[in-house]
């Protein structure tokens, strides 16, 4: 530490290089601590442990769907509170732009969700209503929606009586008041037994389930029961975690793991380029003075250290600002997905891994500049050879 303001004076002295490399870096980590934070959140929620709801659908994949006979022998699992089924029906509101999740449910499925407000009377309608749908406020905003108008929709899965063309009836619009949730006004709700009725496609087949336990503490023991009904049969079940089977979901569309960690990749390379450049101008240009240092009796060993003290200052002090303002950052993003993904903030595991990053890069970048500054021949140096 007694030679930090040596290594403070070097990188002060190109001001406008330090500052623009400085920059480089604050965007690196701050793209680095977003993105692990959302890597982390899709590949965490495994376990069922103290969960509030939980959901049952295929082990094989969400897209396999389950036959409806499943329904009674899941609710009479003992430490089953409540259940409810779903699928998944991907109609298409006039033009493919306007896509939005559009699910079959059974009646009970929004009494599993209490953060849904629903007046009674919207419900009772929507019940009463075979052809009824309920949908998010943000939906129907969106669209110029009110209670009573016909909704259209294009099958892309589900053809009924030989024609992609499906219409319901708004019965409801529900709302939700935690704003960290209002992404997930962004759906419409309508009745399974009528799905099932008039599509072409399946008959009898469930996409999932929403189970309640009747205790948190019991939800591993409820999960591991309801998995067991289906055991060692052609449409074995896996229960896992809300949140989870959200990710699951939202996995469907892309392997978010692998383009993270390939975005990351690709930042981290680009970095390493652009800082190791900038180190070894850096030295370059201050050959003679190294060899002043050297000179008045600074050893082969304190140069080296003092590059790479310096790179890694460099890398350090640019890292934890990006990091810090990941962290800053993280929480709204999460809000923003309506609660789709949690994103609370940067993990310990985050902020491990940036740090070990930031000594890596910062000690792979500084080291060749360090060891050419160390093996440094103080008469040719100040020859300018």
């Amino acid at each position: 530490m007694k030679y930090l303001h040596l290594v403070w004076a070097a990188l002060s002295r190109s001001k406008t290089r330090t500052l623009l490399t400085l920059l480089s870096v604050v965007a690196a980590f701050l793209l680095f601590g977003m993105l692990d934070s959302v890597r982390v959140a899709f590949n965490s929620g495994g376990s069922v442990a103290g969960a509030n709801r939980m959901v049952t659908m295929s082990r094989l994949s969400i897209t396999q769907m389950l036959p409806y006979s499943l329904d009674a022998q899941i609710r009479a699992v003992p430490g089953v509170k409540r259940a409810a089924y779903a699928a998944w029906f991907g109609g298409i509101y006039r033009d493919p732009k306007n896509f939005f999740a559009n699910f079959s449910v059974s009646p009970e499925y929004l009494d599993l969700y209490p953060e849904f407000k629903l007046s009674p009377a919207q419900k009772r309608a929507w019940l009463a209503d075979r052809r009824g749908a309920v949908v998010g406020e943000t939906l129907a905003k969106r669209f110029g929606w009110k209670v009573g108008d016909t909704i259209p929709l294009q099958a892309t899965i589900f053809p009924t009586k030989g024609s992609n063309d499906w219409s319901f009836t708004l019965r409801g619009i529900y709302r939700i008041d935690d704003p960290k949730q209002k992404g997930q006004e962004q759906a419409m709700f309508f009745h399974w037994k009528y799905f099932d009725e008039a599509n072409d496609y399946v008959k009898g087949r469930v996409g999932w389930w929403i189970v309640e336990p009747a205790d948190a503490g019991v939800a591993d023991r409820v999960a591991k029961a309801v998995d067991r009904l289906s055991e060692n049969s052609d449409h074995e079940t896996k229960t896992q975690s809300e949140a989870a089977f959200n990710q699951s979901f939202a996995k469907q569309f892309a392997d978010i793991g692998l383009i993270v960690t390939a975005i990351m990749g690709a930042v981290f390379f680009t970095l390493l380029l652009l800082t190791g450049n900038t180190m070894a101008q850096a030295v370059r240009e201050r050959i003679p003075e190294l060899a002043v240092l050297k000179t008045i009796g600074f050893s082969n060993r304190s140069v080296l250290w003092l590059v790479l003290g310096e790179s890694v200052l460099l890398v350090v002090l640019g890292g934890l600002i990006g990091m810090g303002l990941a962290a800053a950052i993280v929480p709204a993003v999460g809000a923003a997905s309506g609660g789709m993904v949690q994103l609370p903030g940067l993990l310990a595991q985050t902020w491990g891994m940036g740090l070990a990053l930031m000594l890596g890069i910062g000690l792979l970048v500084g080291l060749l500049p360090a060891l050419r500054g160390m093996r440094l021949n103080i008469v040719d140096a100040l020859a300018g050879r």
